[in-house]
């Protein structure tokens, strides 16, 4: 059989956990570094840096999401292609059932090969 769907989701889901993880850690150092007793340029500078890097967090953490879009919409498609191998594994069998010849040998089930013929 192909591609475990579930565990495909149980991967985008863990990325989107990671991703929030990474926003809460960027809006975590930025706090950190605005509450910071030092002042001066070298602190506004790196109050600055801080600031900069946390939108870097925070575009990794898009690409986190984006990430786990891409894996759910991979899992919907898995899901889409075994339906329709056990659609055609189905018609098989009735087309059978009903008195009809096979002149081929039939894939093993759930084998990407149904979705070749009808």
């Amino acid at each position: 059989m192909y591609g475990d769907s579930d565990v495909v989701r149980k991967h985008a889901a863990r990325l989107r956990d990671q991703g929030e993880d990474i926003r809460v850690l960027a809006g975590h150092v930025v706090a950190l570094a605005e509450t910071v007793h030092w002042e001066g340029r070298a602190a506004d500078a790196m109050r600055e840096r801080v600031r900069e890097r946390s939108a870097r967090l925070r575009e990794a953490a898009a690409r986190h999401d984006a990430a786990a879009d891409s894996l759910d919409h991979l899992g919907r498609e898995v899901d889409g292609l075994k339906d329709s191998i056990r659609a055609a594994e189905r018609r098989a069998d009735a087309f059978v059932a009903d008195g009809g010849h096979v002149a081929v040998e039939q894939p093993p089930p759930g084998h990407k090969d149904w979705l070749g013929d009808d």
